[in-house]
C-alpha cells in the first residue's frame, strides 16, 4: 500500500455564473514513504488544487483519495503544509511559532522546547529563536515555516510554491537548505513549482500536468544520484531531464 494513494479525482467548482469549472480531471497518482515528488504544469491545470485536497482543504468532487489507507476527509496532522506566503504569527517569536502546533498536541513544556531546539538547529536559526518575524528576510521566513511544519513530525509535508516570493539566489540557496533539511528529517515531499531546474534538482520523480482540466500528462522518474551536488545540476543528465520536462510543458501552454 502506497503512503498517499489518488484514484480517479475529479475536481469542480462553481462560477459566478453558476456554471461548472473543471479543475481536475481524473487523475490518479500513488506516493511512497519518504519520496520526494514534484508537481509541474501550467498555470491553472490544479497543480495547487490537488495539493490542497491531499492537505484536507478541499473535497474532491468524485473518486477517492487516502493517506495510509484512510480518506481524507479534512485537515490531517499527518500533513504539514507550506504556502508561498510564510503565513507566521508575527507577534510570536521564532521558536514561538515553532511551538505553537506542538502545544496544541499537548505536549509537555520540555518536550516541546526539544522539538524546538532540534528544528531551529535544523533549519540553522540557532541565533535567531528569540527574534520576530518582521526582524528576519524573506529566505528565514520560510525556514521558519519549514521548521514549524516539521514540528508537527507530518508523514507527509506539502510545499506550495514555498520559494516563489524569493529573489533568485534566496530562492536558490533554499533549493539546497531543503535538500539537506529532507535528508535529515526523511518525511514524504509533495512539491508544487513552476520552475522545471527547482523541479530536476529536487525530485524522485517530476508529475507534468496538462492544462486545465487537469490530468497527469507524464510521471517521470529522476535517475540522478543523490545527495544532489552543484556539480551534477551543471551535468549532461540533469539538462536531459530540464530540456525534456520543458518541452512537456510548453506543449500545454
Amino acid at each position: 500500500m502506497s503512503l498517499i494513494e489518488a484514484r480517479g479525482i475529479c475536481k469542480t467548482f462553481n462560477g459566478r455564473s453558476g456554471e461548472h469549472i473543471p479543475a481536475v480531471d481524473q487523475l490518479s497518482l500513488a506516493i511512497e514513504d519518504e519520496e520526494f515528488v514534484v508537481i509541474v504544469g501550467p498555470s491553472g491545470c490544479g497543480k495547487s488544487t490537488f495539493l490542497q485536497m491531499v492537505g484536507g482543504l478541499e473535497r474532491p468532487t468524485s473518486g477517492t483519495l487516502r493517506i495510509e489507507g484512510q480518506p481524507i476527509d479534512g485537515p490531517d496532522s499527518r500533513c504539514g503544509i507550506v504556502f508561498q506566503e510564510y503565513l507566521l504569527f508575527p507577534w510570536k517569536t521564532v521558536q514561538g511559532n515553532i511551538a505553537f502546533g506542538p502545544s496544541l498536541r499537548g505536549l509537555s513544556k520540555g518536550e516541546i522546547t526539544s522539538l524546538c531546539t532540534h528544528y531551529i538547529e535544523l533549519v540553522g536559526l540557532q541565533n535567531f529563536a528569540s527574534s520576530y518575524p518582521h526582524e528576519l528576510s524573506g529566505g528565514m521566513k520560510q525556514r521558519v515555516a519549514i521548521a514549524r511544519a516539521l514540528a508537527n513530525q507530518p508523514r507527509v509535508l506539502l510545499m506550495d510554491e514555498p520559494f516563489g516570493a524569493l529573489d533568485a539566489l534566496t530562492r536558490e540557496s533554499m533549493q539546497w537548505e531543503l535538500l539537506r533539511i529532507w535528508e535529515d528529517a526523511r518525511c514524504t515531499v509533495v512539491f508544487v513549482t513552476h520552475s522545471i531546474t527547482e523541479a530536476v534538482l529536487l525530485a524522485d520523480r517530476v508529475i507534468v500536468m496538462s492544462k486545465r482540466p487537469g490530468r497527469i500528462k507524464k510521471d517521470i522518474a529522476i535517475g540522478l544520484p543523490r545527495p544532489r551536488t552543484r556539480q551534477l545540476s551543471a551535468s549532461a543528465e540533469f539538462l536531459k531531464y530540464e530540456s525534456m520536462l520543458k518541452q512537456l510543458v510548453w506543449e500545454e501552454v
